[in-house]
C-alpha cells in the first residue's frame, strides 16, 4: 500500500524565514502612510516656528528617521522573540515608571520624565506598548473556559491597574485612561464576556464621587470647564476657547499655509504639542483636517486587517492592541481640541512635537509589521513554533 507523501510547508508557512523573505514581506504601503502623516507634522511644526526648522521641525525629522529604522528592525525580528520577552519588556517599563517617582523630571506641574541627556524619556509612553505585549502574551492560547473564570483575569487586571495607578500619581489622567481603554479592547478581543465589562463600567460610574475627591484641583477645573467653558474664558477655559476660535476661523479651506492668525499671534497655547491639530485646521480648514483624519483611518484599516490576517492569537492581539492605541491617540486629541472631551495631555500621533511618543509608536508599528511578516507562523503557548 502506497503511503501519501508528506506535505511540504509553503514558502510563507515555513517556521524559519530568511532575511530576504522578510524584506519582501515588509508592507511598504503602511510605511508610506506613516511617512505622509509625519510629513504633515514636519510642515506644521515648521509653520509653528514661523518658517524655521528650529526648534521643533528638524528634531522631529531626525527622530522620525531614527524611528523608521527602529520600526523596520523590530519588524525583522521573529514574532516569537517578542512573545517570549513580553514580560521582561513590561517589567522594564514598570521599573522606569517607579524610577519617575524616585528621580523624575518635573515639568508643567507634573513629574513624568526621566532626563537621560539627549532625550527626555517618558516611561508612560513605553508602558502603553509594553502593556499590549504582556497582555497578548498572557491571553495567547488561553481557552474560552479559562477566560471565563474570574480568577484567571486577576493577573492581567493587576498588569493594567498597577501602571495606571503610577501614571495617575504623576499626575497624567489622559495616559492612565489610554492604558485602561486599550487594555479593555484587548480583553474584549481575547474573549472576555460582555457582562463583565458591564459590571466594571457600572462599578466605575458608581465610584465617580469617591474618585472626584482624589483629583487634583486643576483636573477638577478641566472637567468643570468642559461642562461650561464660558465660565472662565481667560483662566481655565482659555485653552479650549482659543482652540474653538481657531477651528472656526479656518472655515472650509483654511487661511493658507503659515497664515493662521491665532497661532502666529500666540493666542493658541501649546501649538506645537497638544493643540497642533487646531493650528493645522486653521491653516488648511475642515478639508485639510478631513484629509489628515483620512490618513489616520487608512492606518487603522491596515492595522486591523493585519490583526484579522494573523494565524497566531498573539499576533492578532498585538496588532489589534497597537492599532487601538493609535486610534485612541488621535481620537482623544482631536475630540479634546474640539471641546468634545475634557482637556488632557494626549499628543496627536506623528504630528505633535515629542520624542518618546513618536519612537514608542513607531516601535509599536514595527510590532504590527512583525505580526504581518510572520502572519502564517503558528505559535505555541510557550512562544515556540507548532510545526
Amino acid at each position: 500500500m502506497l503511503r501519501p507523501m508528506p506535505r511540504m510547508p509553503s514558502r510563507l508557512n515555513r517556521t524559519e524565514m530568511s532575511m530576504r523573505d522578510k524584506v519582501w514581506q515588509i508592507n511598504w504601503s503602511l510605511i508610506a502612510v506613516l511617512a505622509s502623516i509625519a510629513g504633515i507634522g514636519f510642515a506644521t511644526l515648521y509653520s509653528a516656528a514661523q518658517g524655521s526648522l528650529e526648534p521643533w521641525a528638524l528634531k522631529q525629522m531626525i527622530r522620525f528617521a531614527l524611528g523608521i529604522g527602529i520600526m523596520i528592525a523590530v519588524a525583522m525580528v521573529d514574532l516569537r522573540f517578542w512573545m517570549r520577552n513580553a514580560y521582561f519588556i513590561y517589567a522594564f517599563a514598570l521599573i522606569l515608571l517607579v524610577a519617575v517617582e524616585v528621580k523624575g523630571t518635573i515639568g508643567m506641574g507634573a513629574q513624568r520624565w526621566i532626563d537621560i541627556g539627549f532625550i527626555q524619556l517618558q516611561p508612560s509612553e513605553i508602558m502603553k506598548i509594553a502593556l499590549i505585549l504582556s497582555l497578548a502574551r498572557y491571553f495567547h492560547g488561553a481557552s474560552f473556559q479559562e477566560i471565563g473564570r474570574p480568577i484567571f483575569l486577576i493577573p492581567p487586571l493587576l498588569m493594567v491597574f498597577i501602571p495606571a495607578g503610577l501614571v495617575m500619581k504623576q499626575p497624567d489622567l489622559g495616559t492612565a485612561m489610554m492604558l485602561v481603554m486599550s487594555a479593555g479592547a484587548l480583553f474584549f478581543m481575547a474573549g472576555v464576556r460582555m457582562w463583565k465589562f458591564a459590571l466594571v463600567i457600572a462599578a466605575s460610574l458608581g465610584s465617580i464621587p469617591v474618585a472626584w475627591q482624589f483629583l487634583r484641583e486643576y483636573q477638577k477645573k478641566r472637567v468643570l470647564i468642559f461642562l461650561s467653558p464660558e465660565d472662565d474664558p481667560l483662566g481655565a477655559g482659555y485653552h479650549i476657547t482659543q482652540s474653538k476660535i481657531a477651528l472656526g476661523s479656518g472655515g472650509m479651506f483654511g487661511k493658507g499655509y503659515m497664515m493662521g492668525t491665532q497661532s502666529r499671534l500666540n493666542f493658541l497655547p501649546e501649538k506645537q504639542t497638544d493643540f497642533i491639530f487646531t493650528m493645522f485646521a486653521e491653516e488648511w480648514g475642515m478639508m485639510g483636517g478631513l484629509v489628515l483624519l483620512g490618513l489616520y483611518s487608512l492606518l487603522l484599516a491596515f492595522g486591523y486587517a493585519i490583526a484579522i490576517r494573523c494565524r497566531s492569537q498573539f499576533g492578532r492581539l498585538v496588532a489589534h492592541g497597537i492599532t487601538t492605541i493609535f486610534f485612541l491617540y488621535f481620537f482623544i486629541n482631536t475630540a479634546m481640541v474640539m471641546g468634545l472631551v475634557p482637556v488632557v495631555g494626549v499628543p496627536l500621533p506623528l504630528i505633535s512635537y515629542g520624542g518618546t511618543a513618536m519612537l514608542s509608536l513607531l516601535f509599536g508599528w514595527g510590532l504590527v509589521m512583525s505580526a504581518y511578516i510572520h502572519r502564517d507562523v503558528p505559535i505555541s503557548r510557550r512562544g515556540m513554533s507548532d510545526d
